[in-house]
């Protein structure tokens, strides 16, 4: 397993195997995550993400193995467990079929169903639908719609919020808007489970993330230090007199300071890079680069 100490844990899976028509979909996941973290489940499609998400959110049987979800089995979970449990589907057909309930409408219906519910303007006005608040929910882009999805999923100010695939749809500025409400959902002690195909949003808000192949994880971990890329060799670039120059090294600071030594500490089109994300996740899920 990972994470802390299961009593501290929002989530708690040990060997959970969910198979469909004896293909195994889930086979024999562990893993802890603590209260307050964001968390990324990252994998190709097939890969066993939705399955492990849905038997979270107590919308899958399993067929082995035991989970526990803000302490209480999904499986048996009930209204007042569910109220604690805020979830975005990658898809929502509800909204289309309540073709006469604008944006408001449908934040404050869904505001009515939880104690302690934010504002619905507000909630509104933070994933950017303020301009459309009056708008019938069946008249939006599926942008917008997806943004009225991750709405009614915050708008109980969960414990636990499970966001699948959030951000499509979104343009560059609104996803930007929407990782700085997930940054403050997190420090108001919010846990969050993200499955993203965006590596750079896992990057950007993710404490840790797994990488989840035929229904394994492969590795779980910081996505600084994921797949040995704090410790991988690095690529030095600079501009030579004669031209670019790059060197592949495993001390990098070391050439650093022999290049300022050599240059009079300001080293022309100096940069250190590292293997990104993507390039490290690729490799772990088969892929070419």
């Amino acid at each position: 397993m990972s994470g802390g100490p299961a009593g501290d844990s929002a989530i708690v899976v040990s060997d959970l195997r969910k198979s469909y028509r004896g293909r195994p979909a889930v086979a024999g996941i562990d893993l802890v995550i603590p209260r307050g973290e964001v968390f990324s489940l990252l994998g190709p499609n097939g890969a066993g993400k939705t399955t492990t998400v849905e038997i979270l959110e107590g919308h899958r049987r399993r067929d082995s193995g035991d989970v526990r979800v803000l302490g209480v089995d999904p499986a048996l979970g009930r209204a007042a467990w569910k109220a604690r449990i805020g979830i975005v589907l990658q898809r929502s057909d509800d909204l289309t079929q309540a073709g006469a309930l604008t944006v408001r409408d449908w934040a404050r219906a869904m505001a009515a169903c939880f104690p302690n519910s934010r504002d619905p303007d507000e909630v509104i006005e933070l994933v950017g639908l303020a301009d459309r608040r009056n708008a019938r929910a069946a008249h939006l882009s599926g942008g917008q719609r997806r943004r009225l999805d991750v709405a009614l999923g915050i708008i109980g100010r969960p414990e636990l919020l499970f966001l699948d695939e959030p951000t499509t749809g979104f343009d560059p500025e609104a996803r930007r808007r929407f990782w700085d409400l997930i940054a403050d959902l997190a420090r108001s002690g919010t846990t969050i489970l993200l499955t993203t195909h965006y590596l750079e949003e896992a990057e950007h808000l993710a404490d840790r993330v797994a990488v989840i192949v035929d229904g394994r994880i492969m590795e779980v971990g910081p996505p600084q230090t994921l797949g040995g890329r704090a410790t991988a060799a690095a690529t030095v670039r600079w501009l030579s007199p004669d031209g670019p120059r790059s060197v592949q090294t495993c001390t990098p600071a070391a050439l650093v300071t022999d290049l300022a030594a050599r240059f009079g500490q300001d080293v022309p089109g100096l940069a250190v890079e590292r293997p990104s994300l993507e390039e490290v996740y690729l490799r772990m899920i088969g892929a070419p680069a």
